[in-house]
């Protein structure tokens, strides 16, 4: 390890180029204020967002979002598909209403590529095509972004081939292959743990790309991911001696990657041969100790980099925070946690989502679920939130605790259309349905997957059965003919029922 760090060093610049990251699919939120028109636009785009959930008949539908006194923008079309992210099926049909209906607006590039990444996760993949194909009829080329989002869901799916495929097939719809697209596709199958598949597909064509840090940096990650360091290192080992120049991200990738696999003392020493040969040490660099230090239960030594950071000049970002209160929350108290918490604000920092979630958490962890509330009702008052997932942590605390009424009364708050349920949620309370074995409670089981479906989510096999034998158990065979002529429609092959 250190012979190598030597070998890195040794050929890094004085003022080493930051890693550019690969393109990815998750969106950056700005920290700059929205202007006047992205918050009337978030008001329209509520409003809008709750009629197309509530309407049921097409034609009305179609005449209200037609209506002239619609202004119709990119950002309030986009706006709108994220607020129905979770519900696949309305947002589909939201903008094929525009698409072929409307006179005079025309959907942008990034609202097609909205589209598509939805079809894709519903695993519609004629829909994906088709508005592909539409995109060109409009003159509207598909960029890497959309073949690097239609790969991604054929990982997702389980597809890493496919995905090879339309990387390779870009420029038969206008788009070319290039170093950026490669890297994008190699970070793709990389994230999804397919790093066997990326490193064979990364030696065939990492010539004709001429591959550079940023390849085998994402190849290493890819490793690190699956905790295979050896491997990583021998990635970087080969990147040296093809004469390419580490970045400080190559050295965080591999530092990340020793306390991601357990390798506590390992990644310790890489931090302190870093310090010792003067590399370049940032933010990213000190939360990745902490968080790998607090996981390991090593608070004090966690505490301990925590403090000595800002002494080195290297300022805490709000990522830092947020790892050091997860572990303290995990590894020592909720209280020391709100504490760090406190100080955060004190110091003039932010929180995000990411912040709340783990306060929270680690609140319902400690059953105090009172003050979780409360903490939910602080990220309203600083608009970052509830989000889903916090949404699915305060849901499960509740039905384990054996409220399961409280859990199903913020599932229904979760439905205005600001905060749809994902498929986490469907299944946390399906499995609280079975813990009190009532009649009633399976039968909710039942409306609950009939409506996860209807919203575009494909429950598992395991799910179906379970809820079926529920149903019959507890005497309810006309509904349980409903679930098994779903499930037969859902292609999930049911079981043999006598009913």
């Amino acid at each position: 390890m250190v012979s190598l760090l030597y070998k890195l060093t040794s050929l890094r610049p004085k003022n080493p180029l930051h890693l550019l990251k690969p393109f990815t699919t998750t969106t950056i939120t700005s920290s700059i204020p929205p202007s006047q028109n992205a918050v009337n636009s978030a008001a329209a785009a509520s409003t809008l967002t709750n009629l197309i959930l509530i309407s049921s008949d097409r034609q009305s539908l179609t005449q209200s979002l037609l209506c002239p006194s619609i202004d119709w923008t990119p950002l309030l079309v986009n706006t709108i598909l994220k607020r129905l992210w979770n519900h696949g099926p309305k947002a589909l049909q939201f903008f094929h209403l525009l698409l072929y209906n409307h006179p005079t607006y025309v959907h942008a590039a990034s609202s097609f590529d909205h589209a598509i990444d939805i079809a894709g996760r519903l695993r519609n993949c004629t829909t994906v095509f088709t508005l592909l194909h539409r995109m060109r009829s409009l003159r509207l080329h598909p960029s890497p972004k959309t073949f690097a989002i239609i790969a991604e869901r054929y990982v997702a799916a389980g597809k890493p081939d496919k995905a090879l495929k339309v990387f390779l097939s870009m420029h038969q719809h206008g788009c070319f292959q290039d170093l950026n697209s490669f890297n994008t596709i190699l970070d793709v199958l990389c994230k999804a743990r397919r790093v066997e598949k990326a490193w064979n597909f990364f030696k065939v064509l990492r010539g004709r790309f001429k591959a550079d840090v940023v390849s085998y940096n994402i190849i290493a990650n890819g490793w690190c991911l699956i905790k295979r360091t050896n491997k990583a290192l021998e990635t970087l080992t080969e990147m040296v001696k093809k004469g390419l120049t580490p970045t400080l991200t190559t050295y965080n990738i591999m530092l990340k990657g020793y306390f991601r696999a357990g390798q506590i003392e390992e990644g310790w020493k890489f931090f302190l041969e870093m310090k010792k040969r003067k590399c370049e040490i940032d933010v990213v660099t000190y939360t990745t100790v902490v968080h790998g230090l607090g996981v390991a239960g090593e608070i004090k030594r966690a505490q301990k980099v925590f403090n000595e950071m800002v002494k080195e000049g290297v300022l805490p970002s709000v990522v830092t925070y947020n790892a050091f209160i997860q572990v303290l929350c995990k590894k020592d108290s909720v209280e020391n946690a709100i504490l760090v918490f406190e100080e955060m604000l004190r110091k003039g920092y932010v929180p995000n989502s990411a912040t709340y979630n783990v306060v929270i958490r680690g609140l319902c962890h400690k059953e105090q679920m009172e003050s979780a509330m409360e903490y939910m009702d602080r990220m309203r008052d600083d608009e970052c939130g509830p989000n889903v997932q916090t949404f699915n942590i305060v849901i499960r605390y509740f039905c384990d605790a054996g409220e399961i009424e409280k859990g199903l009364k913020l599932f229904e708050k979760m439905s205005t259309g600001d905060c749809l349920p994902n498929l986490d949620t469907y299944n946390i309370l399906i499995s609280a349905m079975f813990v009190r074995k009532k009649s009633d409670d399976l039968v909710v089981a039942g409306k609950l997957l009939i409506e996860m479906v209807d919203r575009g989510f494909m429950p598992r096999k395991l799910t179906f059965n379970r809820v079926l034998d529920g149903l019959l158990l507890t005497g309810n065979q006309g509904f349980a003919k409903e679930i098994l002529r779903l499930q037969s429609k859902c292609g999930r092959r049911p079981r043999q029922f006598k009913l």
